[in-house]
């Protein structure tokens, strides 16, 4: 198979190694140079003076932290400091207070406009084979995250309603649009887990300029709305979606019709608060759709029968089986959040304040691109496709092999290690598990503490008091 090597760095490593040696953020030191970090720093009109912890240190030492299976800054700082000391740079301060102030002072914006940026590049150097017909699929799909309760993060993220005051913790939702091809995240949208305009619908219209045209939008039944498809179809781009349960269901008999395949019309519904009077004119009356049914014949899945909706309209172009075959891998969309939240332990986030909390989620999202990129490197040279690596083990080989590329001394010794590391994560393959089904139980539970109903400090308080200790005695 002949595929393009634009992705593959083996011949950008000699010529990048002396800059490697002296920066102390490899790898991402290699897809973030210095240079495009401080450029966007000044065009956002952020100053900065040449100290240790300059935009890029910073950024490439937060970046580690994320990296790191020890999130603390401590770990990061010592990172740092054995990294100066070995390179017989001037060592700097194991105290990690000047750190959390540089990484206050970063732009949130920064993180943004480089997670974009490198979701995006790796998207348009995807060879044709990677693609869906010839066209790009981005995946939308949401999820929520938890972060320390204080004060600051209570009043930006409040928690639910339901729960009594001083229980509980903050939630933020998370809406991300990802690339099919390649799993990289293209954009993202944050807020509130409840209140007015927080839902998974309200984000995904605040990111602009994310759908482009010809592309393929493949989303489950909650964006299945007359407004989602619509604006699709306003921008150029076509839907793949599970019909919406609140529909009322499609027939599939009739003159002119064959079994599992119909043509329907959606009528606009009344205009919602939220839409203008002139955004409301400029949507057609009806949209032509056409659904398909997808039954499901596998022992043990919950779904039996399914419809699909899509703008895909003309069935000799494309078969109901391929828009089966497409829907079946939206399921991307639910392990790419695992990976973040669990491989790169972004479920519980670290964050005192809702800036940093902000920061956190963009530098998750930034470093899950970087990997994602080195994974479609990868998957080019062993001549398969990036759903086919596993994230976990391409992270875990970057990890051992970090420590060897940063000592690297020449630059026939980076080019092997990188070879070597490229080969490795490519025969780290995704379990090859066709059909799998699992009960939604848990074998190994919890230790056998209640649950604290009560603000913490009111639960001391009872103790100091000589109050009996509720649980598990030791």
């Amino acid at each position: 198979m002949n595929h393009s090597t634009s992705l593959v760095p083996l011949r950008q490593v000699a010529a990048t190694q002396r800059q490697l040696l002296a920066q102390p953020g490899f790898p991402f030191a290699d897809h973030l140079p210095a240079a495009q970090i401080h450029r966007i720093c000044r065009a956002l009109g952020h100053g900065f003076r040449e100290r240790i912890y300059t935009p890029a240190v910073t950024l490439w030492t937060f970046l580690n932290q994320v990296f790191d299976a020890d999130h603390s800054c401590r770990q990061a700082v010592a990172r740092l400091l054995a990294y100066r000391t070995a390179q017989g740079l001037r060592p700097c301060s194991a105290d990690t207070g000047a750190y959390c102030r540089a990484r206050g002072r970063l732009p949130e914006e920064l993180l943004v406009e480089l997670t974009r940026t490198t979701g995006g590049r790796v998207v348009e150097q995807a060879p044709a084979e990677w693609l869906w017909k010839g066209r790009r699929v981005k995946v939308v799909d949401g999820t929520g995250l938890s972060m320390p309760d204080t004060p600051e993060n209570q009043r930006a993220y409040p928690k639910s309603a339901k729960l009594p005051p001083g229980v509980g913790f903050p939630l933020v939702r998370l809406v991300v649009v990802f690339s099919l091809a390649v799993g990289t995240v293209l954009d993202a949208a944050l807020g509130r887990f409840q209140g007015k305009s927080s839902g998974e619908l309200s984000l995904f219209r605040s990111l602009e300029g994310v759908l482009e045209r010809g592309d393929v939008l493949l989303a489950d039944r909650l964006f299945a709305t007359f407004w989602e498809v619509a604006r699709a179809l306003a921008a150029g781009v076509d839907v793949v979606m599970r019909m919406h349960a609140g529909r009322t269901p499609v027939w599939f008999r009739g003159r002119g019709h064959t079994k599992g395949n119909r043509r329907v019309w959606w009528r606009k519904p009344p205009r919602p608060e939220w839409m203008t009077a002139a955004e409301y004119e400029a949507i057609p009356e009806w949209l032509c759709l056409r659904a398909v049914r997808v039954d499901v014949r596998r022992r043990g899945f919950r779904t039996r029968q399914l419809v699909l909706v899509t703008t895909l309209t003309d069935a000799t172009v494309v078969a109901g089986t391929d828009l089966a075959d497409l829907y079946r891998r939206r399921w991307q969309a639910e392990l790419h959040p695992r990976s973040l939240k669990e491989t790169l332990q972004m479920d519980i986030l670290r964050g005192q304040t809702p800036a940093l909390v902000r920061k956190e989620v963009w530098a998750h999202l930034l470093v899950y691109n970087i990997v994602r990129t080195v994974m479609a490197q990868a998957a080019l040279l062993a001549e398969v496709r990036p759903d086919a690596v596993s994230f976990a083990g391409a992270l875990q080989t970057l990890n051992a092999f970090l420590p060897h590329l940063r000592s690297a001394r020449t630059d026939e010794e980076a080019a092997r290690l990188w070879g070597v590391l490229l080969g490795a994560i490519g025969s780290h393959r995704v379990g090859d598990r066709p059909n799998r089904y699992e009960p939604r139980a848990v074998k190994r539970r919890p230790k056998k503490y209640p649950r604290l109903k009560e603000p913490r400090a009111a639960a001391r308080r009872r103790l100091a008091q000589g109050a009996k200790r509720v649980g598990k005695k030791r």
